[in-house]
């Protein structure tokens, strides 16, 4: 697997359904989401715009991408049925053939833009890990088939050694007749 493949693939329209334990409330949460995931080209206003946030040089930048959601959770306190929706634009900067920087416009665990480190694990497996200000997150996204993916997360302690959040989730792509 390599960066441009692994976007490639992950395009489209995805359902999700995540299952989360929130260590820290003690919580258990279940989440159905739709994932839009676009490709985008390295001159779409987005992108530069994100680039020129972070002073990173466009030429080295591959795949750039956005994603969109939108996600219903059995834990919103006041409303159940409450809606979280959001977007955000990444933008690839390889190192090598396998890892790499990855700018995000909206972070995954805290509502702020992030730098995050990515990796391709031997069986394909993309890792990604993004320090925050609060915490750390580690997200694992892999293939089962050409429809089919899955995410595990795990989000620590900002110095890494205790466990706050754990998830995983199943995708299926949403296919066009």
């Amino acid at each position: 697997m390599n960066l441009t493949s692994f976007v490639e693939r992950s395009a489209g329209t995805w359902r999700s359904m995540r299952s989360g334990h929130s260590l820290a409330f003690q919580q258990f949460e279940e989440v159905l989401s739709q994932i839009t995931i676009e490709q985008l080209t390295s001159h779409d206003q987005r992108v530069l715009d994100l680039l020129e946030s972070t002073s990173q040089d466009p030429a080295l930048i591959q795949s750039p991408f956005r994603m969109e959601w939108s996600a219903e959770s059995d834990w919103e306190p006041d409303d159940p049925s409450e809606v979280s929706s959001g977007s955000c634009v990444l933008v690839p900067v390889p190192e090598d053939q396998t890892s790499g920087a990855l700018l995000r416009s909206v972070g995954y665990a805290e509502a702020e833009q992030a730098i995050s480190q990515y990796r391709f694990l031997s069986d394909g497996t993309f890792v990604l890990t993004t320090k925050y200000g609060q915490s750390i997150a580690e997200e694992r996204i892999w293939f089962v088939s050409e429809h089919v993916r899955c995410r595990s997360s795990v989000l620590r302690t900002s110095e890494g050694s205790g466990v706050l959040q754990t998830s995983f989730a199943s995708e299926v792509r949403r296919l066009t007749l």
